[in-house]
């Protein structure tokens, strides 16, 4: 298995479910600086020259909520997915679609508006609809993993990485004040080991 990889890019993602897992993986770190991700070798494995990228065999992939899907699937004995036709896989689905389509977008509206664009390219106008918007989508995960340890109770899955990388985005950038169920749950998952060996550098 193979992973393409920045740090402090969606690419921690399956990073942390490979450190979970614990099977054998190559890291492949691009350098974003020096544009090698939009290297012509490397847009024949991700066509966006975004990161990150995976490729395992013949199954090449991007998009970080697939490859976590994926990983957790191929490795069924780690437990990082509900069986298939359980109770659990459907609200399983449901969080994994939810981080991605409905959690990161204010997220990213702030985060764009606040930190990464230039200065005059800024709207507050943007980033304050993205924590207005946020603030719906915190009360609902917050509600989800009170009295729980995880997403789907005392089971940590592939979902709880999606949702919990958002978070800790989302906490970086203060949107979990005042939400102390979410900052609970997000104190949860980095205190395990392999989310510390997935951002040790």
């Amino acid at each position: 298995m193979k992973l393409y990889y920045a740090p402090q890019t969606r690419a921690t993602r399956p990073r942390w479910m490979l450190e979970e897992i614990g099977a054998p993986y190559e890291l492949v770190r691009l350098q974003l600086s020096k544009g090698e991700h939009k290297q012509p070798e490397y847009l024949k494995i991700h066509p966006h020259g975004a990161v990150p990228a995976y490729s395992d065999g013949e199954v090449t992939m991007f998009e970080s909520a697939a490859i976590c899907a994926y990983l957790a699937d191929k490795f069924p004995d780690k437990r990082l997915a509900p069986p298939v036709g359980s109770a659990e896989r459907g609200p399983y689905y449901q969080w994994l679609v939810y981080s991605m389509a409905t959690m990161e977008p204010p997220v990213l509206k702030v985060f764009l508006n606040t930190r990464m664009l230039a200065e005059e390219k800024r709207s507050p106008v943007v980033a304050e609809e993205g924590r207005v918007q946020w603030k719906d989508v915190a009360r609902v995960v917050q509600q989800a993993v009170e009295g729980k340890a995880f997403l789907l109770g005392e089971q940590f899955t592939a979902a709880d990485v999606m949702v919990g990388s958002i978070l800790g985005w989302a906490g970086f950038m203060g949107l979990l004040d005042g939400f102390p169920g979410l900052q609970a749950y997000v104190g949860r998952l980095t205190s395990r080991p392999a989310f510390k060996r997935a951002n040790a550098d």
